[in-house]
């Protein structure tokens, strides 16, 4: 039995079910996004992701992109409904700015309406989830060992486009979108995969703990339901990753995150302002600030933080020492320290 088949339908019978939800209600598109429709098209984007440097990359990337359009356009219904709603906890933010976010949330729903009729998700018979799955039922899949080896040279491979990447930048960062949310973009995904492969990476431990890795070691980190690896049920091998590096790797995405959402706060405020207003930058960044009041770090001041914790991060080469390797589950179930397979 091949293991990619199964772990598609997996997260398609869950989004099968929203939408088939959604297409009952008056308004699918916000359904969707109060039901977390996000966190299974989150999975099937990182499926597609992988197999399309896998096997069948033309079929694969385009199953990736109907995940991702769905999910980025959920994304921004998020942006402007969260940013909206945290400043709305504030005081002294002006209607005019919540009145912009709102409808830019409003706005960003109806187009959600359309793509779903356009893409025909809400059809009750030939819909687009039953296009991919005749897709999947024609790919290459490949027997478990072989796929296990590919997927530990994909993972490798992301993690060097990551070094490749926050080394072009030389740890100095000019713009939130570009070089913090995306860097946090890049190193989420090696936090996903583990979550949409179901069992075919685990945890493994080291007989040394460096004594660096104990600033990341947080229990809201360690404890974190999400950094638990899905049962291995019958998978045969495993890619294992070290579980201390895999936690610092979750602190860091953790407190990107953070940053991010400061950094936000900032960018929402202006561009509301700026187009119910019509000011220019250095006006909306000022009346902006002020607003948001002197707890608001400037977008300067996150952007430094940022390049700071990178800096430490990178130069221990955390993510050099990842991955361990492949292994058979029943030697991975009966060793407490992780080797190479």
């Amino acid at each position: 039995m091949h293991n990619g088949p199964v772990r598609f339908d997996h997260y398609l019978n869950q989004l099968q079910a929203l939408i088939s939800t959604a297409a009952t209600q008056k308004n699918p598109a916000l359904w969707l996004y109060r039901n977390d429709t996000r966190t299974p098209l989150f999975m099937l984007e990182a499926l597609a992701k992988l197999y399309a440097e896998l096997h069948n990359k033309k079929s694969f990337t385009k199953i990736k992109e109907h995940f991702k359009l769905l999910e980025d356009t959920l994304g921004a219904i998020d942006y402007y409904d969260s940013m909206a709603k945290y400043l709305a906890s504030l005081k002294g933010i002006p209607s005019v700015v919540l009145s912009y976010l709102q409808a830019q949330s409003r706005e960003k729903i109806q187009s959600l309406n359309e793509l779903l009729v356009e893409h025909e998700w809400l059809n009750t018979g030939d819909n687009r989830i039953v296009k991919i799955r005749n897709k999947l039922n024609k790919a290459d899949w490949q027997k478990e060992s072989d796929e296990i080896k590919a997927i530990e040279e994909f993972y490798g491979q992301a993690i060097y486009e990551i070094s490749e990447f926050i080394q072009a930048k030389a740890f100095h960062f000019s713009n939130l979108e570009t070089d913090v949310h995306e860097l946090r973009r890049k190193l989420r995904w090696l936090s996903i995969y583990p979550q949409a492969l179901r069992g075919s990476i685990q945890l493994g431990t080291n007989k040394s703990k460096p004594s660096h890795l104990k600033k990341y070691l947080i229990k809201e980190i360690t404890t974190s339901s999400f950094n638990k690896m899905p049962e291995a049920g019958s998978a045969r091998y495993v890619l294992l990753l070290e579980q201390n590096y895999f936690y610092a790797l979750s602190w860091m995405i953790a407190e990107l995150g953070r940053l991010k959402d400061s950094g936000l706060h900032v960018i929402s405020v202006k561009e509301a302002l700026q187009q119910t207003a019509g000011i220019n930058d250095e006006i909306a960044f000022k009346e902006t600030y002020k607003l948001l009041g002197k707890q608001q770090p400037t977008l300067e001041t996150l952007l430094e933080q940022a390049e700071g914790i990178c800096k430490v991060y990178f130069r221990e080469q955390n993510l050099e020492h990842l991955v361990i390797g492949r292994k058979k589950v029943e030697e991975w179930k009966d060793g407490k320290v992780a080797k190479t397979a």
